[in-house]
């Protein structure tokens, strides 16, 4: 995970989403309400953890710019990721992560419906592109339950690499349905 610049994240991030839209373009009913010995939730509850977690993550974006905004803290629309923050995106990637309980779903989405809940909030996040470019998305952080505190712009990566992970979960469990 390479990034230059706030551009770079934001369109890593759209690649991202279509792709997570492609793979669940073609789940049937049932194999979104399946359940699979291995996997916690089916892929329709897959979806919609994405979809919350996707929200929270928008969420912290806007108030931690919102924050430097207000401090009259500019940027050149670079970015900067921690050291700590590349390091431990490559140990979680080969780890199996337990969700914390807020980011649970509730099993009433449909994919559709999640999906509908992720274009809108990458709405939302291309409203704050703006931000992301003019002012500074590092100063400000916001902890998260494994990373530690996180800037805006690594809260804005990291958005795209669950999205991944979890894309990769569904493909996984559709092997395994289809067989």
């Amino acid at each position: 995970m390479q990034f230059n610049s706030i551009a770079d994240v934001y369109a890593a991030n759209d690649h991202v989403r279509s792709n997570f839209r492609d793979i669940l373009t073609d789940v049937s009913d049932d194999e979104a309400a399946a359940a699979v010995d291995d996997s916690k939730w089916t892929i329709a509850e897959i979806a919609e953890h994405v979809a919350i977690v996707n929200g929270g993550m928008a969420r912290i974006c806007s108030r931690l710019l919102s924050k430097a905004q207000a401090e009259g803290l500019t940027a050149n629309g670079g970015i900067k990721l921690s050291d700590d923050f590349m390091n431990k995106s490559a140990e979680i990637a080969g780890m199996k992560v337990e969700a914390p309980e807020m980011v649970h779903p509730s099993g009433g989405r449909t994919i559709a419906d999640s999906l509908t809940a992720i274009d809108e909030i990458a709405s939302s996040l291309d409203e704050l592109r703006p931000l992301f470019e003019s002012v500074d998305s590092v100063t400000h952080k916001f902890p998260h339950p494994f990373f530690g505190d996180l800037s805006a712009s690594e809260w804005l990566v990291l958005l795209g690499g669950h999205q991944t992970r979890h894309a990769a979960q569904i493909q996984r469990i559709l092997v395994q349905l289809r067989g």
